[in-house]
């Protein structure tokens, strides 16, 4: 039950950064007991807002009162002795470290003995009772993406904090962990515990939020809103000022001959284990192709295998009737496999837009010539032109709509939805005839969503090839004309005309034949 006191009171919070207003007097209650979700597009300022509240910055003006009182937060030590925790999107994790290192950092106790078996029993248990498998002696370096935010969540929830700020919880679990997940928020919200859930996923607001609030470009477009009294097409016009279209509109055509082919590929991850296992499919000129499965099931070394960013143990990677990586390939120092991958036509939009598919130091012009700077106009002789890289640079920024004051500009100074659209410009200019595309809406606002999904349909139109691995089901079913699951490395199937049930089932284990009996079972005893 709510109580008179609201959990936490945002008045008229000011934030501002060199040529931006991040927040404009920005009004944000969170009361007790209940599931407030935070919408708004990348760079609306929802992430600047909750860092102010969780002491990462100092607002220049405005006041925060929890439970009451108002408080000042020097630094984010000060909001969690207030029972103030936040999982953020871009992971504050120690790479060198295990799991349970990272829990532990930065909490009183243990003080003196560290015994790290006694916590990672502790740890395991708690990945269990939430639906977070993972392994608590793992180093964080080791872990995929969404292993890492498996991590982050984890260890909010082992601080005990009463109020939670989950940012994109979900973009890594299976509907059937979505909806234990849920269950764990309904009950942490029953016991009196505040949830601030920020989210893109419009369906998932509806579902889990008591009450939403929208930004747009740093000021509130509604506040307080009943999810009873609302509706995606409201909330998506709020978001981003227009109209969005949830259902794109894919043309019927037949598919190419076959651009990709994996021959029982088998791979090991970082921790020398297994992750790939005898894996084979196909991705014809024309079609694409969906991979389903729940984070670290394999996913992304098949794609660094499939790039030339990982060696197989067995297997091959053909392009065009062409070995590229494996036991048939042409025998190459490593830094040519990759130069050999590009050159056969394949583009790449990988899981870490940060980390791995930009430089953030570099300029907007230099990450967008990572793949021209061989080649005229753009090279000259053994120097590149700068004259034209510029200009190359500014045309693609136009077309694809990268929202930056300069292509000078540094990446790492883009939000997610433009750092995402710099790769799509960089890597679709170079007329691929096969792309790889690893989770490329995760983290995206709904109108970011759609742009990047008609870029892809685009690309399909035009007769490429394209390997689509996302956890977003609803996107893959919507997308693709085949969809294959994995699980622990292995495929569990394939389908044509896939549920999300069906899917659902086949990450979590069940190959195809049994997800069928599964299914038929459940149509009889109706």
């Amino acid at each position: 039950m709510e109580s008179s006191v609201n959990a936490v009171e945002m008045k008229s919070i000011t934030k501002r950064f060199p040529g931006v207003l991040a927040n404009d007097a920005i009004d944000f209650t969170l009361r007790k007991g209940e599931i407030h979700a935070l919408l708004g597009e990348n760079g609306a300022g929802k992430s600047t807002l909750m860092n102010c509240l969780t002491g990462l910055y100092n607002a220049e003006h405005g006041a925060i009162l929890i439970n009451g009182d108002v408080m000042l937060f020097r630094s984010p030590r000060d909001a969690i002795a207030h029972g103030i925790g936040m999982v953020h999107q871009h992971f504050m994790l120690v790479p060198s470290q295990s799991v349970t290192e990272n829990v532990l950092l930065g909490l009183d106790e243990p003080r003196f003995r560290l015994n790290l078996s006694h916590y990672d029993v502790k740890i395991a248990a708690m990945g269990k009772q939430y639906g977070l498998e993972i392994d608590p002696q793992a180093k964080i370096w080791q872990l995929s993406v969404g292993e890492q935010q498996r991590v982050e969540i984890i260890k909010i929830l082992y601080r005990g904090a009463t109020i939670l700020i989950l940012d994109e919880p979900t973009a890594v679990l299976a509907p059937q962990e979505i909806e234990e997940l849920f269950k764990t928020l309904r009950v942490m919200a029953a016991e009196g515990k505040s949830i601030i859930f920020i989210s893109h996923k419009l369906d998932e607001v509806m579902t889990i939020a008591d009450r939403i609030t929208v930004l747009r470009k740093g000021k509130v477009t509604a506040s307080d809103v009943l999810v009873s009294g609302t509706n995606k097409a409201e909330l998506a016009r709020l978001m981003v000022g227009r109209d969005v279209l949830f259902e794109l509109e894919k043309e019927q055509q037949t598919p190419g001959e076959i651009v990709l082919a994996i021959e029982n590929l088998s791979a090991q991850n970082d921790k020398g284990l297994a992750a790939l296992r005898g894996i084979s499919l196909h991705v014809r000129a024309g079609e694409i192709v969906g991979l389903a499965g729940v984070a670290g099931n394999g996913q992304s070394e098949l794609a660094e295998v499939i790039t030339g960013l990982r060696r197989p143990t067995a297997g091959n990677v053909v392009v065009h009737g062409q070995s590229m990586v494996g036991e048939r390939a042409a025998k190459v120092a490593p830094a040519r496999v990759v130069r050999r991958i590009i050159d056969a036509g394949v583009a790449h939009i990988p899981e870490d837009r940060t980390h791995v598919g930009t430089a953030p130091n570099l300029s907007i012009t230099d990450n967008l010539i990572m793949k021209a700077y061989r080649e005229a106009p753009i090279a000259q002789g053994w120097a590149i032109n700068h004259q034209k890289a510029t200009e190359t640079a500014e045309s693609l920024r136009v077309s694809y709509e990268i929202l930056a004051p300069t292509v000078e500009t540094p990446a790492r100074m883009l939000s997610g939805g433009n750092l995402q659209r710099l790769i799509l410009a960089r890597e679709i200019s170079s007329e691929p005839k096969l792309m790889i595309a690893m989770q490329p809406t995760r983290g995206l606002d709904v109108g970011a969503i759609e742009s990047v999904q008609r870029m892809l349909l685009a690309q399909r139109k035009a007769g490429a090839a394209i390997l689509l691995v996302s956890e977003e089901l609803n996107e893959l079913i919507a997308l693709s004309d085949r969809i294959y699951v994995i699980y622990e490395g292995e495929i569990m199937g394939e389908m044509k005309e896939a549920k999300t049930e069906e899917l659902g089932l086949m990450m979590t284990g069940s190959r195809q034949v049994d997800s069928e009996k599964i299914d038929q079972g459940q149509r009889d005893n109706n």
